[in-house]
């Protein structure tokens, strides 16, 4: 084994399981800063934009608190994966038992795999509990609960390979957090989750268009109302592609041990 993580995948008997249920414990027994925290953040936004542009409606027939809850839960959703691979892997770095993990009986689609769907794991934990205290302002409607369960994982999907790619190429926290600040985060508040990209000018609602983010949002509160900015299906097949595109290049880092075992 020269290179990166060289095992067939998610072979009998190897540590694809302890991995996994590690990462799901980390968060886990951290809650009140990795749960709680998240979902207060969440009701903070939704009290102070709720209750500064409540009286506006969205798409001729939804209160602006309806609109901002799915929003809100998604972001929380995507924010939630994204911490919980980047953070792992650099805590795993600066402390220097991620030679533990490389040395385990692991291939790279293992490790992949395992901090994929404990990031999922984090991010929907975090967007039910979002969507569950927000309720209290106005259950909004449920259209298509499939459509919400299938953004809302693939959307988790993407954002933890990103953090995955983040912990490896960044080597310590300010890296990390320059990544989350300077990308993840303008991508985020710029997605719609606050606002229609139809009430934006012309110019504003064609760089929308290029932000992979918008088509998760969108096409996640198209799941509670049925309407949307833009098709659903167009929606699922962009960010289906992208998160092809972006597995492949975890993957191929993790493969090659890329700051991992260099």
């Amino acid at each position: 084994m020269k290179h990166g993580l060289s095992r067939p995948p998610l072979e009998y008997g190897s540590g694809f399981p302890t991995l996994l249920r590690k990462e799901i414990l980390r968060f886990y027994k951290v809650g009140f800063q990795t749960v709680a925290a998240p979902v207060l953040t969440a009701v903070l936004y939704l009290m102070i934009f709720g209750q500064v542009l409540e009286g506006r409606e969205v798409y001729g027939r939804l209160s602006y608190t309806a609109f901002l809850i799915p929003g809100l839960v998604m972001m929380s959703v995507l924010q939630n994966a994204f911490a919980n691979t980047s953070s792992s892997l650099i805590q795993s770095k600066v402390t220097g038992n991620l030679v533990f993990v490389l040395l385990a009986p692991l291939s790279h689609f293992e490790f992949y795999a395992a901090y994929i769907l404990a990031a999922v794991f984090r991010g929907v934990v975090v967007g039910f509990g979002v969507f569950l205290i927000t309720a209290w302002y106005g259950l909004p409607a449920i259209e298509y609960p499939l459509w919400i369960l299938t953004f809302a994982f693939l959307g988790a999907a993407i954002l933890g390979s990103l953090g995955l790619i983040a912990g490896i190429w960044a080597d310590k926290y300010d890296q990390l957090a320059a990544f989350q600040n300077f990308v993840i985060m303008p991508a985020t508040m710029l997605s719609g989750v606050f606002y229609s990209i139809h009430s934006l000018p012309p110019a504003w609602q064609v760089v929308s268009h290029f932000n992979p983010f918008f088509y998760m949002i969108d096409g996640f509160r198209y799941g509670f109302f049925g309407v949307s900015d833009f098709s659903p299906w167009n929606s699922l097949a962009i960010i289906t592609c992208f998160f092809i595109a972006v597995s492949i290049i975890a993957l191929r880092l993790l493969q090659k041990g890329y700051k991992l075992r260099h």
